[in-house]
């Protein structure tokens, strides 16, 4: 009778358990709105099918691994979409999922849209809400039981010119800012960018963060001539790189599960391999254990 009962219980708590998984917590980065636009904080997004646009009140949405997989490690995603909008499903939900399948603690960046038409936003907007993005997670390091030294960010298409944005500058925060938010480094610890678009920038150095780089050679969009630069430049400075161009494969084949090509389809395992190649996937307590 007891074991009836249980069973009984889980099932009618599976949908409660589906709910709770499927409704991730979401973090506005500004409790105000953001930085001189905070009267437009509460004009609605709008979402469908495979996108988000008019984001006013840019966020990270929180993707927890389950306990047991954690291993402390932290990514943040910045999805693609041409600056016009976000391709939040295919480029931030599937990543976010397939990193919770590894261990790994994961923020979707909703940023703002300076392509938008009639967008009052500039590209200084996109790489606040990334630095913020970034030094909102690393603060909250203990609450969400990540390693405040192993986070990352993975940007897809115009998220990977998000990560340029950041990436390569010291993101030094501001000792005497008000919000202590403030005050923490932005800058990511590594750096993952698939089919990356935007300009390379001419201020990268030899402490940028080790990088992945992926993307096809019939990328329609030029983001191959792109990624080729930015791996020319990092084995001039000798940061650590891996990079791998896909002989087909196009623009925005995002997580690899719409392709028919195998080396597609598994091109999120080759990233997982550099991960833990790279020591980022240690578990938490193996580091901890190290360091005492």
């Amino acid at each position: 009778m007891k074991t009836f009962i249980l069973r009984l219980l889980f099932v009618l708590l599976l949908p409660v358990i589906g709910q709770a998984q499927s409704n991730p917590q979401v973090i506005p980065l500004w409790k105000n709105g953001a930085p001189g636009f905070e009267d437009r904080k509460d004009i609605p997004e709008m979402a469908q099918d495979y996108w988000v646009r008019n984001i006013n009140n840019p966020s990270i949405t929180v993707f927890l691994p389950p306990k047991e997989k954690a291993n402390g490690c932290a990514v943040i995603v910045a999805p693609g979409g041409g600056f016009r909008e976000l391709v939040y499903n295919a480029e931030g939900k599937q990543a976010a999922e397939f990193f919770n399948s590894i261990g790994v603690t994961t923020f979707v960046l909703k940023y703002r849209l300076p392509g938008e038409k009639n967008s009052p936003y500039r590209p200084e907007n996109v790489r606040q809400d990334a630095y913020r993005a970034i030094r909102m997670v690393r603060s909250r390091a203990d609450e969400f039981n990540i390693d405040s030294e192993r986070i990352g960010i993975l940007g897809f298409s115009a998220g990977g010119a998000v990560v340029m944005m950041v990436a390569f500058e010291k993101g030094d925060g501001d000792p005497k800012a008000l919000d202590p938010i403030d005050r923490v480094n932005g800058r990511p610890d590594f750096e993952m960018m698939v089919y990356p678009g935007g300009k390379v920038p001419e201020n990268i150095t030899a402490d940028a963060p080790p990088a992945f780089l992926i993307c096809a050679n019939d990328d329609e969009y030029n983001c191959d001539d792109v990624t080729i630069e930015l791996l020319q430049k990092f084995r001039q400075l000798n940061v650590p790189v891996e990079a791998i161009f896909l002989s087909k494969g196009k623009h925005a084949f995002n997580m690899g599960n719409r392709s028919g090509l195998k080396t597609v389809n598994t091109w999120p395992n080759r990233m997982a391999d550099w991960m833990s190649d790279s020591g980022f996937l240690l578990p938490l307590s193996e580091k901890k254990e190290k360091i005492q």
